[in-house]
């Protein structure tokens, strides 16, 4: 990957979503970390610099509603929650704690990447993506 690539921080436990999405993204050219537990996320985010993490709510071993709301205390990263939680209000919590958008499971894999370039977009004006 170049210097200039876009990084998407993926933190998701089921391997399946990891493979496709990662694998969308990098034929669209993006770089992409992944946490399968969500507990490394503080240092990924520090070592790697991601331009947008893609979160899972329910993770072993961490929650995804505290991340979201850690990440967003720390930074201005996009945040894309990825979950198969459906209720208003696990949407308005997560969206409240700091989360740019919120997708359901199972998503579309177009769908999810026209978001992540519109958030792209949105954060770097006048820059192209990725």
């Amino acid at each position: 990957m170049t210097d200039d690539a876009t990084v998407v921080l993926l933190v998701e436990d089921d391997r399946n979503i990891v493979d496709l999405v990662r694998s969308n993204l990098l034929v669209r050219g993006f770089e992409v970390v992944v946490s399968r537990t969500g507990a490394d996320v503080v240092d990924l985010v520090r070592d790697h610099e991601p331009d947008v993490v893609l979160l899972d709510l329910m993770l072993p071993g961490a929650d995804g509603f505290d991340i979201c709301q850690e990440l967003r205390s720390g930074s201005s990263i996009g945040i894309i929650v990825l979950s198969a939680r459906r209720g208003e209000s696990d949407k308005v919590r997560a969206l409240n704690l700091g989360a740019d958008d919120y997708m359901t499971k199972p998503f579309g894999v177009e769908e999810l990447l026209a978001r992540v370039t519109a958030l792209l977009r949105r954060s770097r004006a006048g820059s192209d993506v990725p």
